[in-house]
């Protein structure tokens, strides 16, 4: 599946960072950075769980 991210949304406040360091990270202007655009068997219930998380909604999955 596919990780899209509306960075208009995005208050970059890390809860998907703590989730999933493997694909989410805060650069060093704390702007949210993704570092994977697609899950994999490994990491897809931590990204899951980080779209859950997001206060804003702003992260989303796709088929």
């Amino acid at each position: 599946m596919r990780i899209k991210v509306d960075f208009d949304l995005c208050e970059s406040n890390a809860l998907c960072e703590a989730m999933a360091p493997e694909v989410f990270e805060l650069d060093d202007d704390d702007y949210l950075v993704l570092k994977a655009e697609e899950t994999t068997p490994e990491n897809i219930e931590s990204v899951q769980r980080a779209v859950a998380a997001c206060p804003r909604a702003a992260i989303r999955l796709e088929d």
